[in-house]
């Protein structure tokens, strides 16, 4: 006959224990992941650039874009921040001479850089002749896109000197010219929710003609 002397165990306590058990093991991975989490929420660090002509030492985390890092930490707010995702173009700068979307960057990748802001190209009295381009033949309204509007104009100009054509450049052998259309191609990145469109343009010309 089997021993009698083992203790017996009820449905309930076994149920008990079960779900104790289940929510042990089913715990464990998601306290790890938030340690993790927890872990990388700290991650930062040191970088050097040089905005404006001036050598900049952050420490940031490593998940702020370099627009983040222009406005927020070295509170150079020229720079707009419009849709935030790269199709406004109102975060525009230069980078080493190129222009990018400050949005869609991180500032850790830009350590060593140069970087050029709206505030780097002129100041009130002394303008840089785009910017003196845009307020004679008014290419804005609101204004919120013009820093962006204007280094992206800066930019475009020495891209068609570098002869870097665009998917309306008629040869690829010879010198890009300056055009309404090569123009209004290059600053397609670039949306003025005023409009004036017509007047950028006319203020690139014009700022073009005053370089050469």
């Amino acid at each position: 006959m089997p021993s009698t002397n083992q203790p017996e165990i009820s449905r309930r306590d076994l149920l008990i224990s079960s779900a104790a058990t289940v929510a042990m093991t089913g715990a464990a991975p998601g306290v790890a992941a938030a340690q993790f989490a927890d872990r990388s929420m700290h991650y930062t660090s040191t970088i050097s650039l040089k905005v404006n002509g001036e050598s900049r030492d952050l420490d940031i985390d490593n998940r702020t874009t370099l627009l983040d890092a222009l406005r927020e930490h070295l509170h150079l707010t020229g720079t707009k921040k419009g849709c935030d995702h790269g199709q406004c173009g109102a975060c525009t700068v230069m980078v080493d001479g190129r222009r990018i979307n400050s949005c869609l960057t991180l500032a850790v990748m830009h350590d060593g850089d140069e970087v050029t802001t709206i505030e780097g190209l002129g100041q009130p009295g002394n303008l840089h002749p785009m910017q003196a381009a845009f307020v004679k033949h008014d290419g804005f309204q609101c204004g919120y896109c013009t820093p962006g509007q204007i280094c992206s104009s800066v930019a475009v100009l020495e891209e068609i000197r570098a002869n870097i054509p665009s998917h309306v450049t008629g040869s690829l052998t010879e010198q890009a010219t300056i055009s309404q259309a090569e123009i209004r191609e290059r600053m397609s990145g670039n949306i003025c929710r005023c409009g004036a469109y017509s007047n950028i343009v006319e203020a690139i010309v014009e700022a073009a003609g005053a370089r050469a």
